[in-house]
């Protein structure tokens, strides 16, 4: 019930958040937000690391923007075909992937994944360098224009709603209890009868879909999908959002997409204050150490909070309980 309430608070704080915050960055922190929950499905729930969801995010993103740019479909159509873009892609290199299991799984993925990022560097309709622009937002139902930054947000945060209800469905499935007995002790999951390679590439390919939702929307509200979405370093932002937040927690995922736009869009700000407020100038250079500053955020996490922000809290929250 606890559970049910604090959900319910935070959906009041994103319907009111628009109207003191920037709505293209929120949307953006949901798009994200999402991608490392889709993430957090595979790694967190069924124990696989993927170095190559940047090709469902990314991939996903240049289909529906093709389709939403160039064929004109209705805009819920064009997020529907990039989801069954990524889940597409997400099959074939699990196909290949699961056959394989640890170091040797996560280097077929980000060998798999940079297969696509060369793809989209040569073909035409990606734009190359340039990346897919003037992606339009079209209208929701045909009917409901997108085009203001409000309306659109609660669009957004409608799909990224129903989204998350789906992985908690999934989490707490039997599906997603098989998922988790295979994360925790796989040759037992297959002596109790279990496919198991058939559970994994299940669980991939959801995450796959759930990563290309999240791409396509993400393209939607900035009107371009470029290399940078399918870069290899766009698969570690995601890995980093999850172990910050929390492996293997529902919120988690969120707290540690939040934790890092933020860092990525207001650590230059942060350090402007810090430099008028304490006179020390070398504040002002925070802005240009985003990488530094994230890197040091991860070390210390995996060195000294091995659970993530959420993880931590719920296991002292426990602790005080008892």
């Amino acid at each position: 019930m606890n559970k049910k309430i604090g959900y319910g608070i935070f959906l009041l704080v994103l319907l009111a958040a628009p109207f003191g915050v920037y709505p293209i960055f929120l949307m953006k922190l949901l798009c994200f937000a999402l991608f490392a929950c889709a993430f957090n499905l595979l790694i967190g729930y069924t124990g696989l690391l993927s170095f190559g969801h940047a090709a469902f995010f990314g991939g996903a993103g240049y289909i529906a923007g093709h389709v939403l740019k160039e064929w004109g479909v209705p805009t819920e159509v064009g997020l529907l075909i990039g989801t069954a873009a990524g889940a597409g892609i997400g099959y074939v290199m699990g196909s290949l992937a699961i056959r394989r299991q640890g170091i040797y799984f996560t280097m077929i993925t980000l060998a798999l994944a940079q297969m696509i990022y060369f793809i989209a560097l040569q073909m035409d309709f990606t734009g190359g360098e340039n990346g897919l622009q003037g992606i339009p937002r079209g209208k929701f139902l045909g009917y409901f224009s997108l085009e203001n930054d409000l309306a659109l947000y609660y669009f957004v945060l409608g799909v990224t709603v129903l989204a998350f209800l789906l992985i908690l469905r999934t989490i707490h499935s039997p599906f997603g209890q098989v998922l988790k007995a295979i994360k925790e002790n796989e040759p037992r999951a297959t002596s109790l009868g279990y496919d198991v390679n058939k559970y994994k590439l299940l669980a991939f390919v959801l995450s796959a879909a759930l990563a290309g939702l999240a791409g396509s929307t993400k393209a939607l509200v900035l009107g371009l999908s470029s290399l940078v979405d399918v870069h290899w370093a766009m698969s570690g932002m995601v890995i980093l959002m999850t172990l910050v937040g929390g492996l293997g927690t529902v919120m988690g995922p969120i707290v540690g997409a939040v934790i890092v736009l933020m860092l990525e869009n207001k650590l230059g700000d942060i350090g402007q204050w810090l430099a008028e407020t304490t006179n020390i100038a070398w504040f002002t250079a925070l802005g240009e150490s985003v990488t530094i500053v994230t890197g040091v955020i991860f070390i210390i996490c995996v060195l000294l909070m091995r659970r993530g922000v959420v993880g931590e809290f719920a296991h002292y929250a426990a602790r005080w309980k008892k």
